[in-house]
């Protein structure tokens, strides 16, 4: 195997695709990254078994010239260092050669690296997916969908499921929906399909994949399609690849937990109520982030923190549309603040069942998402 590319296209291609492989596998020949070689151009290759990326960087691209192909192959070449190696490259080019024993001399500039490969006969090959069940949305709107909803997902393996966001569809309209069981994240969209029909649920994504997908999708509007099956689900962004495996087991049914009606409401700017929270927390000692909200006659909430050891904080706060009986709440303050850091309305409303039900925000401007967080008890 034998190319020249230039340097810029091929870092930013290699450090997306380091990105599918872990230090941590079992598999040493996961460990690497697999460079393919043919006329057309240069495939690469990363996986962790769980989630595996894919790109394609074609000999030419809209009148540019990117690789000089001088002899097809393979190889795989351990991927920390390589990507590492490519990154600190001086030249704008970078030239790559493989002998018959398996080892790759990169060369940039006065550079020249020689690293041990491993073959790629024994590198594992992608899934091939029938592509039944289709849709695509913007790049952009999937990564404020991540955005808004990974957060939420639980870090506790005991129940697996709960660490991936479930997506929907339902009447055109994809609904993601992360929970850890204290608190529950929720973002509809609309998408494209080419089937009117297409409908699916459970479909359970681990949220380490999203976070490392949300990391190379760009911030514009160009389409990405999604191809659903059994047990994966594929992302394809122009000439890359994302696949991830989907979590086994049933999604709680979170639809029925969501109030419809409210003994107490009121709504509030966004970030005066992020900003109290957190000078709320400033005397809290990390461990319980216990918060009491109490509603006030005169369009006014009070937000009080109390830490027997150190002290006690108390902040009032105008609201406006507040409307029904008087409130006391106490809930995880923490998590309500990550919540309010991924809203980008203005101002939210709340709204309350009762003093032991769970309790809801959502932006004031529209309908596409909502928060739904447990109280705490606090005796």
């Amino acid at each position: 195997m034998h190319f020249v590319i230039e340097r810029n296209r091929f870092v930013h291609d290699v450090q997306n695709v380091a990105k599918a492989v872990s230090s941590r596998t079992t598999i040493p020949i996961l460990t690497g990254m697999k460079l393919v070689a043919t006329n057309e151009g240069i495939t690469l290759t990363g996986s962790d078994s769980d989630i595996s990326i894919e790109t394609f960087i074609p000999t030419e691209e809209e009148d540019r010239h990117l690789v000089e192909i001088k002899q097809e192959g393979s190889i795989v070449l351990q991927a920390r260092f390589f990507a590492e190696i490519v990154k600190k490259l001086p030249g704008e080019q970078i030239e790559i050669i493989v002998q018959d024993q398996l080892s790759a001399t990169i060369k940039s500039g006065s550079s020249v690296f020689t690293l041990n490969g491993l073959d790629p006969e024994e590198y594992p090959r992608l899934p091939q997916l029938e592509e039944d069940r289709v849709f695509r949305l913007p790049q952009d709107m999937l990564k404020n969908i991540i955005r808004q909803t990974v957060f939420a997902v639980s870090t506790q393996e005991t129940r697996p499921v709960l660490t991936g966001v479930n997506l929907e569809i339902e009447n055109g309209e994809l609904i993601c929906t992360a929970t850890d069981s204290r608190r529950l994240a929720m973002r509809k969209s609309s998408v494209e399909r080419n089937d009117q029909e297409l409908s699916f649920e459970n479909v359970v994504i681990p949220g380490k994949s999203l976070t490392e997908l949300s990391r190379i999708l760009e911030e514009n509007d160009t389409l990405i399609e999604v191809v659903v099956t059994e047990n994966q689900i594929l992302f394809k962004l122009g000439h890359t690849l994302f696949f991830s495996r989907l979590l086994d087991g049933k999604y709680p049914v979170t639809s029925s937990m969501i109030p419809t009606q409210s003994k107490t409401s009121f709504s509030v700017q966004t970030k005066s109520l992020l900003q109290t929270l957190e000078r709320a927390l400033l005397l809290s000692d990390g461990k319980n982030n216990v918060v009491t909200l109490k509603t006030l006659d005169d369009q006014q909430i009070e937000i009080t923190s109390v830490s027997p050891e150190i002290g006690k904080v108390t902040e009032d706060l105008s609201t406006t549309e507040q409307e029904g009986e008087e409130m006391r709440i106490s809930f995880n303050g923490k998590i309500v603040i990550d919540a309010l850091k991924v809203i980008d309305s203005e101002k939210v409303n709340i709204m309350f069942t009762g003093a032991m039900s769970a309790f809801v925000i959502r932006p004031t401007d529209h309908e596409h998402y909502l928060h739904l967080f447990s109280p705490v008890r606090t005796y």
